[in-house]
Order: C-alpha cells, then sequence, then structure tokens
C-alpha cells in the first residue's frame, strides 16, 4: 500500500533523514519507533506532504505522491494525526469531527461517519456539545483520532498517541489502535512507547539519526537484545 524508497529529508540545509526505506502493506499495524530526535515526526511530515524529500519516493496504492501538496495526499486518503492532537480548543467536540469530514472522499458519508465514530468513542458522543479545550488529554487524543476517522481514511498515521498520557490511558489508546486496525483500517504508528508500540504492532522499524537501524516483526524486535537495551533498559 505504502512504499516509502530511499527519501533524503532536510530543513533548509540540515538533513533530517537519510536513505530512508520502508513498507507498510494493506491490512497491517506497522510502528516506527525509536528516541526523541530520531526523525520520526520529520517521516510522517514527509509521507503527508508538509516535507518534500530532496531524493527518493514515496508511493501509495502505486502511485508517487512526494510531489503532491498536503492536501492532495489527504484527498488519497492518507490521514495524519500530528504530536500534541492540534485540535480547535474553542470548537466543540462535534465540531472537531466535523472539520476532518471536508476532503471530497468523505462529504458524501458524513454523518454515517459521525455515527461510526460515536461507536468507537462514546465519551465522544457524551460531550459533543463540549469545548475541546476542556477536555482531558486522554479525551482530546480520541478526539484527534476521531476526526481523522472522519476522513474515511486508507492510512492512519498516528504521531505519538500516548504522549502525556496516564499508563491507565495509554493502553486504551493502543487498544483503539488495534480495534482501528481490526476494522479494516491500515495504521501505521510512530511512538517511544517502545514496549507498547512493538507488541502491537505485526512489523516494526527501528530509526536511529535518521536512518533505520532495524526492522522486522513487532515480537521479534521486541525480544532484539539491541532494542532491549536501548529502549527498554534490559
Amino acid at each position: 500500500m505504502l512504499e516509502v524508497q530511499g527519501i533524503d529529508v532536510f530543513y533548509g540545509q540540515v538533513q533530517a533523514l537519510w536513505d530512508v526505506s520502508f513498507r507498510v502493506d494493506e491490512g497491517e499495524l506497522v510502528t516506527l519507533v525509536g528516541a526523541n530526535g530520531a526523525g520520526k515526526t520529520t517521516t510522517l511530515r514527509a509521507l503527508s506532504g508538509l516535507l518534500r524529500p530532496r531524493t527518493g519516493q514515496i508511493r501509495f496504492q502505486g502511485e508517487p505522491i512526494h510531489t503532491l501538496p498536503g492536501h492532495r495526499v489527504t484527498d488519497l486518503g492518507l490521514a495524519h494525526i500530528p504530536e500534541g492532537r492540534q485540535l480547535f480548543p474553542d470548537m466543540t467536540v462535534e465540531e472537531n469531527l466535523l472539520t476532518g469530514s471536508y476532503v471530497s472522499r468523505a462529504r458524501s458519508a458524513r454523518q454515517q461517519s459521525l455515527e461510526h465514530v460515536y461507536q468507537v468513542f462514546p465519551r465522544l458522543q457524551e460531550r459533543r456539545r463540549q469545548l475541546a479545550g476542556s477536555l482531558s488529554g486522554g479525551e482530546q487524543q480520541m478526539l484527534a483520532i476521531g476526526r481523522a476517522l472522519m476522513s474515511r481514511p486508507r492510512l492512519l498515521m498516528l504521531d505519538e498517541p500516548s504522549l502525556g498520557l496516564a499508563p491507565i490511558l495509554v493502553r486504551e489508546v493502543f487498544r483503539i489502535v488495534q480495534e482501528i486496525r481490526d476494522q479494516g483500517v491500515t495504521v501505521l504508528l510512530v511512538e517511544q512507547n517502545v514496549n507498547q508500540a512493538l507488541t502491537v504492532a505485526d512489523r516494526a522499524y527501528v530509526l536511529e539519526n535518521g536512518r533505520i537501524t532495524l526492522q522486522g516483526p513487532g515480537q521479534e524486535l521486541l525480544g532484539d537484545e539491541r532494542v532491549r537495551a536501548a529502549y527498554l533498559g534490559i
């Protein structure tokens, strides 16, 4: 479904990614893990059309997308939930959700999508008239995921969904991510919480200093001595 082939990405003259290649197959939950500053967010920004690779290619369902602007990438079915959620705090929960349905592929099914989101997140339905800025951190993360689902994505990309959440809410977020994958949405998950991410992932890639250094099934990398020493403190 998604193929990233040898991309180099820069911020001005500063290189952030070196020859990064990976793939996400349809129906998979793939995670990209690494320490803060490894290049994970930069990778998602390149996939979303917010940054343009200087070299290499990004293909989605066989078509090149690395030269497209962000709104065209979203129209094709890639939804990006950014780090920090970036909601509209002075709008209600439902108004935030509806902003996710303005892409051309989602407009005609807006009400159906809204009902689906409320089935996945009953708490959002209870708070649909409440201002987004007044929600708890966990509720805001649910809202960010729900807003992305409103665009009816083929591929859902999440950037650090567990950031700043209590452990019990972290487990709930990862359960929801698995449930979304089980419902047929392909997922690319970027995470610093290496243990949780590798536990739920079908496959995983380790990103270090802007380069892919390891790859394999999630459970296999979870048992890798290098991963355990570098990220799990074992």
